[in-house]
């Protein structure tokens, strides 16, 4: 036990470090700035220095999209809307995992508190979060927060866009910043991957993760199919969306971008 907490303050110890480390490397003020977030995340901004090989990575994804996940979700979208809206939820709960420490870096300690009781009470009385018994009770507002996004609050800015094997669109400060997850960051990695309970297995977080790709497939399946099929350069059109929907999650808003349903890219590969 104590070499576990000694582990985890440890942990606590290298992130700080990068987070300070990155935080003076950049205009931190001006990071704090709405205006400037929303210029330097602006999707015209991003620069696609790896125009070639995003090209080649997007042909793949979309060879084994046909393959995968296109057919399974289409197979996932027959199930009972219960089952499904269950599957969401579960997927949902464990993201909290995720949010509440980025919650805490962005200095929200209020939204902090309210996730953090979202998913006590979910886990619980929702089993393994199945029900959002939360938002019955009022706690339903709910943003999903990363490492990426964090850093984003800091000021750091974009990078260029990239497209990864199999996970997708990203950027170079979101990949990188992806790491921070198997550097202690996702509790959710460190109880399934890190730590031999009798609870977890490692697969468990594997699935986690299958099962979220699944779930946005489905949920955006009519919209990635119209835009496939009336998109003159499909490329060009995916990116242009996750960078707009990247954007939006970096300053909290609400507003849904055209074409896909409101849940996270980021979500299945961080």
């Amino acid at each position: 036990m104590i070499e576990y907490i000694i582990r985890i303050a440890m942990i606590k110890k290298i992130l700080i470090v990068i987070f300070t480390t990155l935080a003076l490397t950049v205009n931190v003020n001006a990071g704090s700035d709405g205006n400037l977030i929303l210029k330097k995340n602006e999707p015209s901004e991003v620069k696609d220095c790896f125009e070639k090989l995003n090209r080649a990575t997007f042909a793949f994804n979309q060879a084994l999209d046909g393959v995968i996940f296109k057919p399974v979700a289409s197979i996932y979208r027959k199930l009972p809307s219960p089952a499904k809206t269950g599957v969401s939820n579960s997927l949902e709960n464990i993201s909290h995992l995720l949010t509440i420490p980025n919650n805490v870096l962005q200095g929200d300690f209020k939204q902090a508190g309210i996730n953090t009781g979202r998913f006590v009470i979910n886990t619980t009385l929702g089993i393994l979060g199945i029900f959002d018994v939360a938002e019955y009770l009022g706690l339903s507002n709910y943003e999903k927060e990363d490492y990426g996004q964090s850093l984003a609050k800091f000021g750091v800015g974009p990078g260029c866009y990239i497209v990864l094997p199999v996970l997708g669109p990203s950027t170079v400060r979101d990949t990188i910043a992806s790491t921070l997850n198997y550097l202690g960051g996702d509790p959710w990695y460190n109880v399934t991957i890190n730590n031999d309970t009798q609870y977890f297995k490692n697969s468990d977080y594997y699935y986690s993760k299958g099962a979220a790709g699944v779930d946005f497939r489905a949920k955006n399946y009519d919209s990635i199919e119209n835009l496939e099929n009336n998109s003159l350069d499909f490329y060009a059109s995916v990116k242009s969306l996750y960078l707009q929907d990247r954007q939006q999650k970096i300053l909290n808003s609400r507003k849904i971008i055209n074409t896909q349903d409101d849940s996270d890219w980021e979500e299945i590969n961080q």
